[in-house]
């Protein structure tokens, strides 16, 4: 579910209308159920990804807390290359293998020529980097481990920033996901110009953009130096737009 589609026009306000008529003990469920929901919407088998990075996380944050010294540092580094070992497995195991490929025709020597077919998940990097971002702080002794398993699914799903960010210090969010939210108007107001602002941004200037500079990166060798370099400009540009409607700062509207 794309942030600008009919889908998510129809599934942000019943989840936002929902949230409010629900007592604050229930909200972190609703939420927890809506992200769920919301992720499940591109494949939904790989949710069992994102809950084999929350269990890592979460229980190795409880050890650690509990623990110093030499011990300590072991359940960090234990932590971080499990969960960046499933980052580089579906992100950069067929980068390595087709690279693995061209060298052996190459060079000569045997290497099994075999299609992979994994299909990088959406938001892969930016819930790995959530859940590292959150067991550092504890290691620091920054922030104390979350014990509700809930609510730190929660911080590591919640829909906003699940696919595309921004990266959260837990601090920030999961203070803000304990707090009491009470209607008000003015909020938001300001939540839905912020949301119809990222919109502009991404579907007006973005997707412009992106008609020139697929043209120039599919065929550069027709193109002047000049026309590439606009097309690495505009590029930035696209690319910065982009990510600017990854957040629609729903936090803000509540």
């Amino acid at each position: 579910m794309l942030f600008n589609s009919i889908p998510f026009l129809i599934f942000f306000p019943i989840v936002t209308l929902i949230f409010y008529l629900l007592p604050h003990k229930y909200r972190w469920i609703h939420l927890l159920a809506a992200s769920c929901f919301f992720y499940m919407f591109f494949v939904p088998k790989y949710i069992l990804i994102l809950l084999i990075a929350i269990v890592i996380d979460y229980t190795a944050a409880i050890f650690m807390e509990k623990m110093e010294g030499g011990r300590r540092k072991a359940l960090l580094i234990v932590s971080i290359v499990s969960t960046c070992l499933v980052l580089v497995i579906f992100k950069y195991l067929g980068f390595f293998h087709h690279n693995m490929i061209a060298l052996s025709h190459y060079f000569g020597f045997y290497y099994p020529d075999r299609v992979l077919n994994i299909i990088l998940p959406i938001g892969l990097s930016f819930h790995t980097f959530q859940s590292l971002s959150y067991v550092i702080e504890v290691y620091r002794g920054n922030y104390k481990a979350e014990k509700h398993f809930g609510i730190y699914s929660l911080y590591v799903m919640f829909y906003p920033q699940l696919v595309t960010g921004p990266i959260e210090r837990p601090h920030n969010l999961l203070r803000q996901i304990r707090e009491v939210k009470t209607f008000q108007l003015d909020n938001i107001i300001r939540g839905l110009r912020l949301i119809l602002f990222g919109f502009f941004i991404k579907m007006v200037i973005a997707d412009n953009l992106a008609v020139y500079v697929d043209q120039i990166y599919e065929n550069p060798a027709i193109y002047n130096s000049w026309s590439i370099l606009t097309g690495l400009l505009f590029y930035s540009f696209q690319i910065y737009c982009d990510f600017l409607v990854t957040q629609p700062l729903l936090w803000d509207a509540l």
